[in-house]
């Protein structure tokens, strides 16, 4: 076996942990907390909740807000200034993927300076960043607990993949009670996007017995649990796609994913499409492509899904893709890519695009844009 690496944070996972927010943050030497999150949080009372928090634990907080869906390069810069103006010490991420991803690129430029696309790729981030400490207020995105950020340069319409152990943080408090306050599409997206990270970082070329540990897990949790949340938003089930999520994210932070995500990333840059919207449409597509490469493994995902069957892995394999193709069907989510782009005329820039994305070098089977327009076309 070949030497391998398992980068995680400290976690504190459970039901009301967020509450321990404050003397973490004394832990970490802060006085002033930098608490980045977006207005969808503000509204439904999460910010709030958080600034009461470090109040009482006497830490000082200044807010920054400025996150979109897919955060801008220009919004990080703004936010390493506040950082930089008003003197904070720790940086704190409320949130989905957004809003974690923009604390971090905020968290390269205060340590690092220039601008984050001077940090695209991997290990481009060579000085320490300051303490970072995440809630993530979704299942799916795994930044939390990842060694990735995703930054959209907007002058080249791209997504940035930035893959550092820097931007593990120090801490992850995951608390499932924040997904209380999810819609029905946002549940679906995110526990698709984690579901997405397990099965690509399951085949990665670089998964490892750590990685293919955290991976089944996740996969398992969340087709176990995924219609019980969606449909009765049972805190159980909810509590088990956090679970799933974050071990999802530990694979995939190891292990890297695939063409699912480096399509994921140049059509989001390019359309500013949600990214969980994508993955319903690609994984099944996606994961067909890459069968002839890692059959024994993909019999293994179909089941896990489905449970032992009498059949060739092939088969197995199949039908699992099937059933998964069956299951987002079933909940009425965009299949298609049309239905999210109608527009075909930019597939094969957008596959030109994805090509050099670090995703890529990580998925099963070699691939060139060609492939990836015949999966594109595939998914139209």
């Amino acid at each position: 076996m070949p030497i391998t690496k398992f980068a995680i944070p400290e976690v504190i996972f459970g039901n009301g942990s967020v509450k321990y927010l404050a003397p973490c943050a004394h832990r970490l030497g802060a006085k002033r907390v930098l608490l980045v999150s977006d207005e969808g949080l503000a509204k439904a009372g999460w910010v709030h909740m958080v600034q009461d928090l470090l109040q009482e634990g006497n830490l000082e907080c200044v807010y920054f807000s400025e996150v979109d869906a897919n955060p801008r390069d220009w919004q990080v810069h703004k936010g390493a200034e506040v950082y930089k103006q008003s003197g904070a010490d720790v940086i704190v991420g409320l949130g989905g993927g957004s809003a974690i991803d923009a604390a971090k690129g905020i968290a390269v430029i205060v340590g690092n300076g220039g601008r984050i696309s001077d940090y695209e790729g991997a290990n481009m981030i060579m000085r320490p960043l300051p303490p970072m400490i995440f809630i993530p207020s979704t299942a799916g995105s795994g930044s939390d607990v990842s060694q990735f950020c995703i930054i959209t340069d907007q002058e080249r319409q791209l997504k940035m993949s930035i893959i550092s152990r820097s931007l593990v943080p120090n801490l992850s408090i995951i608390d499932p009670n924040l997904l209380a306050t999810k819609t029905r599409e946002l549940i679906i997206s995110s526990a698709v996007d984690a579901l997405a990270h397990a099965v690509e970082s399951y085949v990665s070329r670089l998964a490892s017995p750590f990685t293919e540990t955290q991976a089944m897990l996740a996969i398992q949790m969340i087709i176990n649990n995924i219609q019980e949340a969606v449909e009765a938003r049972s805190p159980e089930a909810l509590t088990n796609l956090s679970i799933a999520s974050t071990a999802a994210g530990m694979s995939f932070s190891n292990a890297g994913l695939g063409i699912g995500h480096s399509l994921a990333h140049s059509i989001g840059g390019r359309f500013d499409v949600q990214h969980g919207l994508v993955h319903p449409i690609l994984l099944p597509v996606v994961m067909s492509y890459n069968l002839p490469s890692c059959r024994e493994k993909m019999a293994r995902i179909g089941s896990c899904i489905l449970g032992p069957r009498f059949c060739s892995e092939e088969m197995l394999a199949q039908k699992g893709i099937e059933h998964l193709q069956r299951m987002f069907e079933n909940f009425g989510v965009a299949m298609h890519l049309r239905d999210i782009l109608h527009d075909d005329s930019q597939l094969e820039q957008i596959c030109r695009m994805a090509v050099p994305d670090a995703c890529t070098l990580t998925n099963p089977r070699d691939t060139g844009w060609q492939d990836l327009l015949t999966i594109c076309e595939e998914a139209w």
